[in-house]
């Protein structure tokens, strides 16, 4: 018996260094992370392997996405037709009188092949119920397709509205996508989506779980909010579909967030995001289709372009993105997001930003709804005020928006937190919107938003507890695999 058991030990610990060398020198993992992996790995070495396989590998692009679809529904033309015009100076460039955005546009037109597009409709929702009442009504008058993706579905009151919507469009005639991350939509009954089914209605999970709540690729998930209704309506933002967000569940109170609604050819971005998405999963795979991108006659003059990113990604496009709008700040950066958990590029662009005499005011949650990612915010967040910075906890009930404005010029609104888990683990989507107008309609709610909250000072910061700073040190240390 005693020598079974030095055999198996001897397996695993040389299992354990194979794999430490593989995590080092296959993976490529950003620094930080390999360190995180390789520690849990030598301090727990069977427990660390399990862990490893369920949240630490890396996945490839090529096996979630077939590439040659990218051209079929995509709108590489009109791409790199743009690509070309920009370098050759001859493409438009949006006016906002507070900020240059050229190199902005240029970054994510040539190298991100983000769709740039400036005769959009879009209205802002800060208020969830007023955001799934213009949806329900929206799918109601549905003519061809609705296509449907969350992170989050619950089957309660809200789960049951909007469902009932989809259901009453899919006897309409119109067919029917729903598509939403194993992980986040868990608690869906499997019944649910029954009567949608038996009407067209197509149903499908992101990286669907082999058994409840286990799967090897559930470290990484579907975060994206988009609808698409007949190719001409877009949705996307923060709010998830539950009975949370609208401001029902006591532990969280007031669910505060940012969605967009837009009607334009911004849209098609939405769309082939959506499709490509839609097609990695193999369910019922979607072919180019005109009624997919049909022609939109939209009134609109705001000026839009649309940035995905996730684990299947070269780049961090959404985290270069943001990356590069704090570089363009010469008055003021103005920030909301749940989860603060920046990368070192992140936290040091901030920190240089308050150097060079640009106001950096930030609200987080006062609330976990993560205990460790919260505690790790509210460390990294309190590290910033060393350097000038105001941040703020909202007490109005729980603030859930993804926002970034750029000197009252240009503004970001998206499911991306500022978080490593946003640039790297998630697949995510962000709206970058160049107009003064919608930024500032943002940037009132952010300043409502700032009458309910209050301020983190030096002093308040100093008083927190011995049990907060070992939560926080705790929340640092595992900071680079949340």
């Amino acid at each position: 018996m005693q020598y079974i058991t030095e055999n198996v030990f001897t397996i695993l610990t040389v299992a354990n260094i194979l794999l430490s060398f593989i995590i080092v020198f296959r993976e490529r993992k950003q620094t930080a992370q390999t360190w995180a992996w390789l520690l849990v790995l030598m301090f727990i070495p069977v427990v660390g392997f399990i862990l490893y396989i369920f949240f630490g590998r890396g996945i490839s692009k090529d096996k979630i996405f077939d590439l040659k679809m990218q051209g079929k529904i995509g709108m590489n033309v009109e791409i790199e037709e743009q690509r070309q015009a920009l370098k050759r100076d001859l493409f438009p460039h949006p006016s906002t009188a507070q900020v240059n955005v050229k190199q902005l546009v240029y970054m994510l037109t040539v190298f991100e092949h983000s769709l740039y597009t400036s005769t959009n409709e879009i209205q802002l929702f800060i208020d969830g119920r007023e955001k799934f009442d213009q949806l329900i009504e929206d799918i109601r008058h549905a003519k061809d397709h609705i296509h449907f993706e969350y992170y989050i579905y619950r089957d309660d009151t809200l789960g049951v509205g909007v469902r009932n919507a989809l259901v009453d469009a899919a006897k309409r005639g119109v067919k029917v996508r729903v598509l939403l991350d194993a992980w986040g939509s868990t608690q869906v009954r499997k019944n649910f989506f029954q009567p949608l089914k038996e009407h067209g209605g197509v149903v499908a999970f992101f990286f669907p779980l082999f058994v409840p709540y286990i799967n090897p690729r559930i470290n990484y998930r579907n975060h994206r909010k988009i609808v698409v209704i007949d190719g001409e309506i877009g949705y996307t933002g923060g709010f998830n579909v539950g009975n949370e967000y609208l401001g029902l569940v006591k532990k969280f109170g007031y669910w505060r967030d940012n969605h967009l609604r837009i009607h334009g050819p911004a849209v098609y971005s939405l769309q082939n995001r959506f499709l490509m998405d839609w097609n990695s999963q193999h369910t019922q795979e979607v072919q180019y289709a005109k009624e997919l991108f049909p022609p939109i006659q939209s009134n609109g003059k705001k000026a839009v372009q649309i940035v995905t990113s996730g684990p299947d990604s070269k780049f961090e496009q959404i985290k270069m993105t943001y990356l590069k709008m704090i570089s363009m700040a010469k008055e003021e950066i103005l920030i909301q997001t749940p989860y603060y958990i920046p990368d070192e590029s992140i936290h040091e662009a901030l920190k240089l930003a308050l150097l060079s005499g640009v106001k950096v005011q930030m609200q987080i949650p006062n609330k976990p709804d993560h205990p460790l990612v919260y505690w790790a915010t509210y460390s990294f967040a309190a590290e910033l005020i060393e350097f000038g910075a105001i941040i703020e906890t909202y007490e109005n009930g729980f603030v859930h928006a993804k926002t970034m404005i750029i000197d009252g010029g240009i503004v970001s609104v998206g499911s991306a937190n500022i978080d490593v888990r946003s640039f790297r683990l998630d697949f995510e989507v962000n709206a970058i919107i160049y107009d003064e107008a919608i930024t500032q309609q943002v940037q009132q709610a952010f300043l409502e938003d700032s009458k309910k909250s209050q301020v983190l000072t030096k002093e308040r910061y100093a008083q927190r507890g011995v049990v907060i700073k070992l939560k926080e040190g705790l929340g640092r240390l595992v900071s680079p695999l949340l």
